[in-house]
């Protein structure tokens, strides 16, 4: 039985995509020891599984077009860059939504809730919707230049998205980097 690291999300689209790459863009030059997120993995992750097996697999699947029928397609509007653990000492760079963020925070809770069912613990920290844009490495001093750039530039966008599909995604590292491919894709309601 072959197993996938798997996680459950929503890709990044349209003027969202787009103003995740600026946003790399602009801080890119501001720190070196930063892995910048690659321009075709930019999601919303919903929830993070681990390895799955194939039977598994097809259990998260389905689960997750269950919960995905329940919700009508909605706007995303990402409008704010901020970082874990805070902006002033960060990790991890992340946009941020606004409008939007209430039915998305719904809609992880619900997933999170539906795939215990089928064996996967939900996160013990409170869901808060972001899109990664880049890591800090540990031990760098770089993220304090991106910190004064997050102090001074928190607003940003904003740019819309409509949210009209769930995406459960497997990862593979080649050559030190993830690739994502999609096991499976749940539409919300039209």
């Amino acid at each position: 039985m072959s197993k996938s690291r798997t996680f459950i999300a929503i890709e990044a689209a349209d003027e969202v995509h787009g103003l995740a790459l600026g946003a790399i863009k602009r801080l890119r030059p501001l720190a070196d020891n930063v892995n910048w997120v690659a321009p075709d993995n930019l999601h919303w992750t919903l929830q993070f599984l681990g390895d799955v097996g194939d039977v598994q697999l097809f259990e998260v699947c389905r689960a997750v077009a269950k919960v995905a029928a329940e919700f009508p397609c909605f706007s995303l509007t990402a409008d704010s860059l901020d970082a874990f653990p805070s902006a002033e000492r960060p990790r991890a760079i992340w946009l941020g939504a606004e409008e939007g963020s209430e039915t998305l925070c719904q809609l992880q809770a619900r997933i999170e809730d539906c795939l215990s069912d089928v064996g996967f613990r939900p996160e013990r920290r409170r869901y808060v919707p972001h899109l990664t844009l880049g890591r800090v490495s540990k031990g760098s001093h770089a993220g304090e230049a991106v910190a004064a750039q997050l102090g001074t530039t928190k607003a940003i966008g904003p740019g819309v998205m409509t949210v009209d599909e769930v995406i459960i995604f497997g990862s593979e590292l080649e050559r030190g980097q993830p690739t994502y491919h999609v096991l499976g894709r749940a539409p919300l309601l039209m």
